[in-house]
């Protein structure tokens, strides 16, 4: 089973931007449906945005206007880049391939001044 590894994430102060990213060593993972989820401290996961394989995207409405769910076939990634973020946005975010059931290993993102 192919592995979906992630990078980016970090501490950064409300109204700042992050990109996530998500890797995966076979090309059909990410070019079918993947999303982002996240998980704050002593909360469910939830799901935060998603990109279909045919581009359509959904997104929560908590992050509507402020993240953008994107795919680049070629390098084998799905990026979620969030801007405005704010303390809210504070959680473990994890990347999923919607059509294996895969997740990725999760990277803290902390908004605080």
């Amino acid at each position: 089973q192919a592995q979906l590894v992630q990078s980016g994430g970090g501490l950064v102060q409300p109204g700042e931007s992050l990109r996530l990213s998500c890797v995966s060593t076979e090309s059909v993972y990410v070019d079918n449906a993947m999303s982002w989820y996240r998980q704050a401290p002593g909360k469910q996961r939830e799901l935060v945005a998603q990109i279909t394989g045919g581009g359509i995207t959904n997104y929560a409405d908590s992050v509507k206007g402020r993240f953008t769910i994107s795919r680049d076939s070629a390098r084998h990634a799905v990026y979620l880049q969030m801007n405005s973020l704010k303390p809210d946005d504070t959680a473990v975010y994890y990347c999923r391939s919607d059509l294996y059931g895969s997740w990725g290993q999760g990277t803290q993102v902390t908004v605080s001044s």
